[in-house]
């Protein structure tokens, strides 16, 4: 008998009729969620929050009696964990307040195209839904709610992309609008992942070496998962950090400001040719891939406008393979929270090479995308939980300092 699913039960907050009943037509177009509740401001989401108490909440900052922002901090004073999701047109524009609103306790953000209010929804349902399952699924899951995972959702997506796509061409091949029984419409088919494969052997090419940089890739639930580790990590750290977070162009030099005030290391943003320094770290602009280049006077950071790679710029696979290459057997490697794959084929080339490696687990993982994949190709010596994973880098970096 198949098991019965629960929704994701999502509270929309937004100033404007005509965006809430957009937003919600978007997320109650996907099976497996659906809104439980609209406010026009902050003050009645805060009491529509504690009344339906929903799994995620989708917040505009901009908006009269009580803004996106004074919600937060509202909420936070009431000892509300209820993940947010701000959705806003400010987001684009000030890129300080979306960061500002993230170190209040958001969870993540999506910034609204400008053009008009419909196509720029659309433009981004797509994001919304992934961001609602994966944090609204990890909160419901929390509180044994059985729901669906972020792959099912993602999976709805690309059969309504491809159902969009063949309606485009019948509509260009043909004279006469298409009737929409014409195409042959199916389910989704989706069988639930039990744990993630036995893992592939890996022989390095040499023994682990000494640590001279450590590479981080991160993405879906990587902005408060960087803020638990550089908050804890060792202020003598003695070596340079380079990390990918996929976030979009304008925001990551907010988030490396917002991450130096937390962090005992000097976190900035990576600049074309800034010479790698030990005790730094380097967070990979939005819009930029990020890579490492050896120099006679020392290593330096690299930043191109290549195509994309696994659908992000900045890509982990792309930092991880210069990593490989340039540095062999004297890295460390982690890979974290994060839907799809980025970063996992190349980790498991560091791992080839000789390099040290590390995991996020699955029960603390927002999404155990990235990390399952590059397990299972074998490229993780050990998974380690978030509340662990600063104390692991510390040690295993003091722990090869010398070889």
């Amino acid at each position: 008998m198949a098991q019965t699913m629960d929704d994701i039960q999502v509270l929309v907050c937004d100033d404007s009729a005509l965006m809430r009943n957009l937003i919600s037509r978007i997320i109650d177009s996907a099976e497996g969620m659906h809104t439980v509740g609209t406010a026009m401001n902050g003050q009645y989401c805060l009491e529509k929050a504690e009344q339906l108490r929903p799994d995620a909440i989708v917040l505009d900052i901009e908006m009269p009696v009580m803004t996106g922002v004074e919600f937060l901090k509202e909420s936070r004073k009431r000892g509300m964990s209820i993940p947010v999701i701000i959705l806003s047109s400010v987001a684009t524009k000030g890129a300080n307040v979306t960061i500002q609103c993230l170190e209040l306790g958001a969870s993540d953000f999506i910034t609204k195209p400008s053009g008009s209010i419909s196509s720029s929804i659309s433009s981004v349902a797509g994001t919304l839904i992934e961001k609602i399952a994966s944090y609204g699924g990890a909160y419901a899951r929390i509180n044994s709610k059985k729901v669906y995972p972020p792959d099912f959702f993602m999976q709805q997506a690309k059969l309504k992309e491809v159902e969009h796509l063949a309606m485009q061409k019948l509509t260009a091949s043909n004279t006469e609008k298409p009737k929409i029984e014409n195409l042959q419409t199916k389910p989704v088919l989706w069988a639930p992942k039990t744990g993630a494969k036995e893992p592939a052997v890996i022989t390095p090419v040499r023994k682990g070496g000494p640590i001279e940089i450590v590479a981080i890739g991160i993405s879906t639930g990587g902005p408060n998962a960087l803020r638990e580790i550089f908050s804890k990590i060792d202020p003598k750290f003695p070596r340079p950090i380079l990390v990918v977070q996929h976030m979009p162009a304008g925001f990551t030099k907010e988030f490396a400001n917002s991450l130096d005030k937390i962090c005992p290391l000097d976190v900035k943003e990576a600049k074309d040719g800034d010479v790698i320094q030990p005790g730094t770290i380097f967070i990979a602009p939005g819009d930029f891939h990020i890579y490492v280049e050896r120099k006679i006077f020392g290593t330096v950071v690299r930043l191109s406008h290549d195509e994309l790679r696994n659908g992000h710029r900045p890509s982990a696979d792309v930092l991880f393979e210069s990593v490989a290459k340039i540095y062999e057997n004297r890295a460390l490697g982690v890979i974290m929270t994060g839907m799809g794959r980025d970063g996992a084929a190349q980790l498991a080339e560091m791992r080839r090479q000789g390099a040290w490696t590390l995991g996020q687990d699955e029960k603390s993982s927002i999404v155990y995308g990235m990390p399952r994949v590059a397990w299972e190709l074998g490229g993780v010596q050990r998974q380690v939980p978030l509340s662990q994973m600063a104390t692991a880098i510390n040690s295993i970096v003091h722990e090869h300092l010398n070889g």
